[in-house]
Formats: C-alpha cells, structure tokens, sequence
C-alpha cells in the first residue's frame, strides 16, 4: 500500500514545472479519491475511436497526474482544491478523450445533486468532439448505460437529476446556468471572452465547481486563451500564489529548435502513444517545405504561440537576408507602390536585379503625422521612433499627403534607374496619373490571385532560397512578420490583409516590385508596346 502511494505521489509530481504539494497550504491529498478518479477510466471506459476503440481506456502518466490532481486534493473541510485548470497539450495528445472521461466521472460519480455539467467550444462541431466520445463511452458499457439516458444533444443521470450538455460560443448571449463542471475545449478558438465568463460566473452556488480549458496555443494577440496561459505560467511559477488553479503546460520555447526530436518530446507527453513520431516528421517536413505551414505547426504541434495565425515567412529566414548597406546608385530597378486608407500604411519599394542573381529590395513608408501617436497606441509598434530614424515618413495632417510621396519617389529616380512602378489599383487614379505625368512608366497590378500569386510565390522563393538583399527596415520587417495569405483551390497565393491581424503594406509593395522586376528584368517594358491600362 504504501509503495503505492509512493507511485501515486511520484505521478502527481509529473506536471511540468509545478509541485502540486509544495502549493497545498492546507489542503491535503486524499490518494483514495486521486486513485478512485484514475482507476474509473480502465474500469468503466474504453476507446470509442482510432486503433484503441473498444480497448480499455488506461490513462498515460501524465493523464493520471491531471484526473490524479484534480480530484486527489481536499480543502480542509473536503471539498476539492481545485477549482480551475489550465491544460496546455499540442494537437493528438488525447486531450479530447481525457476530458470526455472527466466529464462522465464527474456526472456519475461526484455526487452532487441536480448537477449542471458542460463541454463548450467556439462552434456547435467542435462542441460535439467532447460529447460524442463521452456519448460513445456511455454506449459501451452496460454499467453507464443502465444509468443514464442518452439523447441527441444530452446525457441526463436520473436519479442525481443532473445532466450533460454541449454548449457552443452562440450560448454566451444566455445565462441562467448553474455550472457544476464545463469544460472549455480548445480554448484559443473562442471568438471572446463571452462565453468563458458566463460560465465561469455561473459556478457560484456549487460547494466544490470545476472549469477546465483544454487548449492548444493561441498566436499573438489579446484573446481569453492568452490571458488564461499568462496567468496559468505565473501560478506555474510561483509569480502568483493561487493554490485552487493547476496549471498543466506542455509546451517548447520560441528559441528552441522546432526540428529537434528531443523538443516534440518535450512539448508532447503522447509521443508514441496517441502522436506518433513518424507523423511529427512528416509535418515537420512539411513545415520546411511550406512557409505557410511552419507557424501552424510551432502552434499546433508544439505549442509555441507564434506571431501570426499562419505566418507567410519565418522571421528569421527574413533577418539571415539583411544588409548594412546597398550601394546601388545608378541601377536599374522596379518599384511597388501600396497607397494607404486612413489606417494603413502607404509603401513603396524597388528591386534591384543584382549581377550575381540575387536581387536587393530597399522600402520607404509613410504616415499622416496627426494620428501618428494615435496609431502607435492602437498598433502597439514605435512610429515616432521609427520616423526619428528615418525609416518611416510623418506628413502633415491627418491623411498621407500623396504630393510629399510623388515627391520623394521622384528624388528617389534621381538616385535610381527607377524603369516601371506597379501600383495597386484602388484610390491609385490620381497619383498614377501625375506620376505618369512626370515620366514614369505606372503599371496597375491587381490585388487577386491572378496578379499576386506567381509575384508572390517569387518573393517567397528568393528570402526561403537566400536570393534578397534586404534594407534592413524594421518597419518592413514588422510587415514581413504580420503578412499571411490565402490560399485558393489551384494552389494559388496572395498576401491577405483581410487574414493579417497587422500591417502589410510593405509585403504587399514588395511583392509588387518583384512581380514587375522579374517579368521585365532584361528587356523593355510590355507596357511600352501595349499601352497603359486605364484605372
């Protein structure tokens, strides 16, 4: 016996980071309800999905410190410890079934009268993950089933009047619950905070309530998911002492190597299990191959909360292609110019064909210098220092003066062999018709996949290929960061500032300035023999 609870306490110790015993203050750990909760799954539960369906369900270690932990620790006068729980796993974990086993404990074996148990998500498919395992659980073993009574949409245990339902994000706009249990399931895809505080404010009449939100990593920027894995890493910590929440973390760091085994394995208590590792390195591969997919898998899979949803280029690949200093007077080069509305930036860039093979792209941006402190607080980035530092341009007012661009991009060609300007059709009218006017060959160039994707998948090719020689501009390398495309049936590609939570003018300016460098590098201008196309 005693051995076994030495095991049992080893166990409850396997939650990264974080001492369940150095945190009790009062509290005690009752090993008969930690093994109690535990020894349910085998007993009482099996797989209803995968090559495990029909099996058993046997908790793996660290599946056993969360149920083990969760159900183990009494407060002085009995009730539970904890009150809420943060579980931070990656994708294919098992989270899923665990939390399905955790909800039919709870509504069979908790004894609480007239309780009200529920498993969220931000829509009505993602709500039903929970229930239908719990669903299918209930279904295979005779014991539940007897017990209970199964509907479409709920779970109902008779004879403790209480019942289990799937809520989506939709059920925030209603309140009336009295939660026993909710489970938040994926936690980062909740559109707000809504639905989270409803449920979190309707615990308050239950002696012992329960909220779990099991998730994987947010990317960056205010969300309830975000807000919840800050406090869960200082509980984790010790920065904050609150002895009701356990924080389960499993998760790499930003500067680890995301192609390393030994990190899979860190952020990844399923690996072999659930998650296999030949699975890992066929995304992984597929994260070298595909920009697009390399934040989605440090995101998914490893839980790193990225700068972006689906980033376009690694930030780093980006760095490696920087430059202290271009000579380029006197070169050949194309231009892209992306005017702003009253919130964006405007941007325009060159390419400069380099005799190596290379290509080098220098970027200029401006603002109305009026809202300048304003836009710094909404976007959270250092425009007046930047403008300080000459990589960014305040004009008078409180939109962009367009005279004050037409004028520096005409002193821009006194500098460079500026040949042709693509420039995105939208408001661009009155300034593509002076610059037309003083000389310059002005291309309109669509903002579709048609235009944008082989420009595009160009740019990619040569920052992933290390064939850039960039300027060195952090407001550029702030766009390049912010920039995600949309992908279309065909494959095509295409910055999407609908998709982009950031500025990415620069990017989009870029792309412009490749696209009409490479398909006139070397010859003249189409162009010049088939006529300006009328905007």
């Amino acid at each position: 016996m005693a051995k076994r609870q030495s095991v049992l306490a080893d166990t409850l110790r396997l939650i990264p980071g974080y001492d369940p015993f150095a945190t009790a203050g009062d509290c005690w750990m009752d090993e008969e309800a930690a093994q109690k909760a535990i020894d349910f799954f085998p007993e009482c539960l099996c797989h209803v999905k995968g090559e495990m369906a029909c099996k058993p369900f046997r908790l793996e270690p660290w599946q056993q410190a969360v149920v083990g932990n969760v159900f183990g620790w009494k407060r002085p006068d009995g009730t539970r410890r904890y009150r809420e729980a943060f579980v931070f796993v990656p994708r294919k974990n098992g989270k899923t079934a665990m939390a399905a086993g955790i909800v039919l404990f709870v509504l069979f074996c908790d004894g609480e009268p007239g309780a009200e148990l529920y498993s969220a998500a931000a829509d009505r498919e993602q709500a039903s993950l929970v229930f239908d395992q719990a669903k299918g659980m209930v279904l295979h073993e005779p014991e539940l089933e007897g017990r209970a009574k199964v509907y479409t949409k709920a779970i109902v245990y008779e004879s403790q009047g209480s019942a289990y339902k799937a809520i989506s994000a939709d059920a925030a706009t209603k309140h009336g619950y009295n939660t026993h249990l909710a489970i938040v399931d994926e936690l980062h895809a909740q559109p707000n905070r809504d639905l989270v505080d409803v449920l979190m404010t309707s615990t308050g009449a239950r002696r012992q309530p329960l909220v779990m939100h099991i998730t994987t990593s947010d990317f960056e920027r205010e969300s309830i998911c975000n807000e919840k894995h800050e406090y869960a890493c200082k509980v984790r910590d010790g920065i904050i002492d609150d002895p009701s929440f356990l924080p389960v973390i499993y998760e790499a760091q930003r500067d680890d190597d995301w192609t390393d085994p030994g990190v899979w394995a860190m952020a990844n208590p399923n690996l072999g299990v659930s998650v296999s590792r030949e699975y890992l390195e066929r995304e992984c591969k597929r994260a070298k191959e595909t920009p697009t997919f390399l934040n989605t898998f440090k995101r998914l899979h490893l839980n790193i909360r990225t700068e972006s949803d689906v980033a376009w280029l690694p930030i780093d690949a980006w760095d490696r292609c920087k430059a202290e200093a271009l000579e380029l007077g006197g070169r050949k080069c194309w231009g892209g110019l992306d005017l702003s509305s009253n919130r964006d930036l405007t941007a325009f860039a060159l390419a400069f064909p380099l005799d190596d093979g290379k290509w080098a792209l220098k970027t200029w941006f401006w603002i109305p210098k009026d809202n300048a402190r304003k836009r710094e607080r909404d976007d959270r980035v250092p425009y007046i220092t930047w403008s300080r530092q000459g990589h960014i341009k305040l004009t008078e007012g409180n939109v962009v003066d367009y005279d004050v661009v037409k004028a520096d991009i005409a002193a821009l060609h006194k500098r460079f062999n500026i040949c042709q300007i693509g420039v995105d059709r939208w408001q661009a009218t009155h300034i593509t018709t002076q610059l037309q006017g003083d000389g310059f060959d002005m291309v309109p160039f669509g903002q579709g996949f048609a235009s944008m994707s082989a420009p595009s998948k160009e740019f990619e090719k040569l920052v992933m290929g290390g064939q850039m020689v960039q300027d060195v501009n952090p407001v550029m390398r702030w766009c390049i960061s912010n920039t995600m495309v949309e992908t279309d049936a065909a494959g095509n590609i295409k910055p999407s500032k609908k998709k982009s939570t950031e500025r990415i003018d620069g990017t989009v300016a870029g792309i412009m300035a490749v696209g009409c460098g490479v398909a006139n590098k070397g010859g003249p201008s189409v162009y010049n023999s088939r006529g300006l196309t009328v905007i």
